[in-house]
């Protein structure tokens, strides 16, 4: 059986907001040292969506817009629209700039517009928006990171401990072993290890694991497989067996007919990410008896990032 589709989009704004820091270093440095990070950011996410029904600009991408304060003696604070463009795209620089020239308008502040090109193309590399009629002529250009220039740099992802570092291996390993599984199963697993060999603080491990499994998205025998070695590996190291993420490990790989031990896994999740699960929520979980439709929300009861996002999943029927 061939994995679910893998969601890049919504890999990396989660990762772009829980490690815009960490990712603006590795990708876009100059920016990075641009920005007084003692000032609490704002993400502008409702306001990013009016400007893109405002101006008919079709479905948002993977875009961030921030708000973020100088740390150069300005007073004034700036927005930086990020986006992440996992296809090719030959509308880019011109949908980029009608971004910049609306987010700019919107808000009266200057905009930094920032591309992370995460397609698996190595020869598309977008340039400026040009437009010139009678002399009159209008230049847009942008900075862009390409991850496939990285992913050449010997050994830079596996030696660095930047948090990003190893979304960026993820993601990368998934486009390559799109065709080889089994393969992708050693990539993951050899990533889940670093973050334990690296010394990251728990809550990063469970956070980067998540993106990670996010990612690397495997088929139900490898994933059986997979969330075995992670618990005979975890139960080596003396590693609490508390989290959300290693209930799953330990739940997903028990055989059909378990319903109610999916429910339990389910609410036990929820509990230890969010706290008491309210009684009706409780009760509509316990009530469900499809097999398919319990798996679904065991594993995105450790994906979704508050319970109301969960609760909003019990009435949406899975993708077909």
């Amino acid at each position: 059986m061939m994995p679910e589709p893998i969601d890049y989009d919504g890999a990396w704004k989660e990762t772009l907001e829980r490690y815009l820091r960490p990712f603006l270093e590795l990708c876009f440095p100059l920016a990075a040292a641009g920005i007084d990070w003692a000032v609490p950011i704002e993400f502008l996410d409702q306001e990013l969506q009016q400007i893109v029904r405002d101006a008919d600009l079709g479905k948002q991408r993977t875009d961030k817009l921030v708000k973020v304060q100088r740390w150069d003696g300005e007073t004034e604070w700036v927005l930086i629209h990020l986006e992440v463009q996992a296809q090719r795209d030959p509308d880019l620089p011109r949908r980029l700039y009608q971004y910049h020239h609306r987010i700019s308008d919107r808000f009266g502040r200057a905009v930094v517009s920032l591309v992370l090109l995460a397609d698996p193309h190595p020869d598309w590399r977008p340039g400026p928006y040009e437009v010139e009629l009678w002399g009159c002529r209008l230049r847009f250009e942008y900075p862009t990171y390409k991850l496939l220039d990285l992913a050449r740099e010997a050994g830079s992802l596996d030696k660095s401990d930047n948090p990003v570092a190893v979304v960026i291996a993820a993601h990368l390993a998934a486009q390559a072993t799109a065709g080889d599984l089994t393969a992708r199963h050693e990539f993951k697993w050899a990533l889940t290890r670093r973050l334990h060999e690296r010394g990251y603080e728990w809550q990063d491990i469970l956070e980067l694991f998540r993106l990670l499994d996010w990612l690397l998205v495997l088929p139900d025998e490898l994933e059986v497989a997979f969330r075995r070695k992670l618990t005979e590996y975890e139960e080596k190291q003396n590693m609490p067996h508390i989290t959300s993420i290693e209930r799953l490990s330990r739940q997903e790989g028990r055989q059909e007919g378990r319903q109610e031990g999916r429910q339990e896994d389910i609410l036990d999740i929820l509990q230890a990410r969010f706290g008491e699960v309210p009684y009706a929520l409780r009760e509509h979980i316990l009530a469900l008896g499809d097999e398919a439709e319990l798996k679904r929300l065991l594993r995105q009861s450790a994906l979704v990032n508050t319970l109301a996002d969960f609760c909003a999943l019990i009435a949406k029927p899975p993708a077909q």
